[in-house]
């Protein structure tokens, strides 16, 4: 049996994403999706929010989704939009584009990079022992990896057959989603009720509509409704069923939130809705996901290689489970903003009136679109350790994130000074003038030397006689024993 370095189960955003990290690291990959074809039934997810711009941008692939869609001010909390367009970033604003569209340019991506993904496949069970994972299929044939990854969905095999707990909260409310025809015009647009917020939209070939109905009383997501309860919910709604017919999609979601216990379980991880699950109100999942990819990514393929210790792999958990953490308390907390009792209607305005504020509005923008994302280290000499690299433009035209298209970590010297590291990561000298700004945070001072993950987060900066340089790099990009 042939044994792949690592082997990933599902091919969405999260799991596509994953393989481009794992391929530019130079490690082997296979893809492992049931869906016999990759065609997405339903649109879903509605568009990108700027940080997930901004990782796409890193790689050097940005053009391919903005092309496609259209930017545009999506940051919102509950029902209240958040300008953001004064923010220090070269995407101050979201994309809409749907996810079908954001999979095919992906799954085309991947394809350029190599990646192989086997269709149809069902994955029923796994185990691990110290030196790899064996994955078997419901065909009775199975494969063998050093790593798996669950990126699986939030009903993840994976997840459950490796024994990670899945706790959280159940649901208080759910809904019926659908996409299809109606005979009759519909009442276009948003119409808030007592348990939340009802919907009826046009979809971009203007003949369909997604509908989006709130239940009279909680249903389980797991249980697809039928289309009788889709036309007797729109009746209840709106005293019609619009003759609704040709439906081509539809599902149950509920703002049910349950994350991971552990992101890792020996050789077997969970990234994306396998981690974590939550309503999509607020559009925080699919980007949740592609960030869950990029933070793992290079940390695996330099496992795999040998080029970092296996204990880097400890810091995935450590810092996209606080990420998910506060996604699904955001989300709950949004699905509560959105009932329609006088109640929820005077807390909505109170809150309305709080994001008004400079302050406030800048925070919640940040933290809406993963722009504020900190990973925390102890004993950090400067604010920018820990956050995203701002996408200078230096002296010369060429930008900051040019340096990581190819997944790889770069030390930028900006001292003027000779610095050569023991390591094989490049130093480059760079010249920068400008104000080191940060998002919601506002300007920071200009440190002589910054070390940058290829995820794009900061690993140190300071200057470069500074002895914790040395202590980053063994933490980070220390060849394992």
């Amino acid at each position: 049996m042939h044994e792949r370095s690592v082997v990933i189960v599902g091919a969405g955003p999260t799991g596509m994403m994953l393989a481009a990290e794992l391929t530019l690291g130079g490690v082997e990959v296979e893809i492992l999706e049931r869906r016999p074809t990759p065609e997405l039934p339903g649109v879903r997810a509605g568009g990108l929010h700027s940080r997930s711009i901004e990782v796409l941008d890193q790689r050097g692939i940005a053009e391919r989704f903005l092309s496609q869609g259209k930017t545009m001010q999506l940051a919102n909390f509950g029902t209240h939009p958040i300008d953001m367009s004064d923010f220090p970033t070269r995407h101050p604003y979201g994309l809409a584009l749907t996810q079908n569209h954001i999979e095919r340019i992906l799954g085309e991506w991947i394809t350029e990079l190599g990646v192989h993904v086997r269709r149809g496949i069902e994955v029923t069970d796994l185990k691990q022992d110290d030196e790899g994972v064996t994955v078997t299929f419901a065909n009775g044939e199975s494969t063998r990896a050093k790593f798996l990854v669950g990126c699986d969905g939030g009903r993840s095999v994976i997840r459950k057959k490796a024994g990670i707990d899945f706790p959280g909260w159940d649901a208080s409310v759910s809904y019926i989603l659908a996409e299809g025809e109606l005979a009759q015009e519909p009442v276009l647009g948003f119409r808030p009720g007592d348990r939340g917020t009802n919907a009826i939209g046009k979809l971009e070939d203007g003949n369909r509509v997604r509908i989006v109905l709130v239940e009279p009383k909680v249903e389980q997501a797991s249980d697809a409704p039928t289309l009788e309860e889709l036309k007797s919910a729109l009746i209840a709604v709106y005293g019609s069923d619009f003759g609704v017919h040709n439906v081509t999609w539809l599902s149950r979601f509920s703002d049910a939130a349950r994350q991971a216990a552990t992101y890792r379980k020996g050789r077997v991880l969970v990234a994306g809705d396998a981690a974590h699950t939550h309503s999509p109100v607020g559009g925080q999942g699919l980007n949740t996901g592609l960030q869950d990819a990029v933070n793992l990514g290079w940390k695996l393929a330099r496992v795999v290689k040998g080029t970092s210790a296996a204990s880097v792999l400890d810091t995935y958990h450590s810092e996209r489970h606080p990420v998910g953490a506060r996604v699904l308390k955001l989300t709950l907390a949004q699905t509560a903003l959105a009932r329609g009792d006088t109640r929820t209607e005077f807390l909505r305005e109170q809150v309305g009136e709080l994001l008004k504020a400079p302050e406030t509005r800048k925070r919640y923008a940040a933290m809406m679109t993963g722009l504020d994302l900190h990973y925390a280290q102890p004993d950090a000499a400067h604010p920018l350790i820990g956050r995203r690299m701002p996408d200078l433009e230096l002296a010369g035209g060429k930008r900051v994130f040019s340096y990581l298209h190819d997944a790889q970590p770069v030390l930028l010297n900006f001292s003027g000074e000779s610095l050569q590291l023991t390591t094989s990561v490049p130093v480059v000298d760079a010249h920068f003038d400008g104000t080191w700004e940060l998002p919601a945070i506002g300007a920071v001072p200009a440190p002589k030397a910054v070390l940058i993950r290829p995820d794009g987060h900061v690993a140190w900066a300071g200057s470069p006689g500074d002895p914790k340089l040395a202590d980053a790099l063994r933490t980070w990009f220390a060849r394992a024993d």
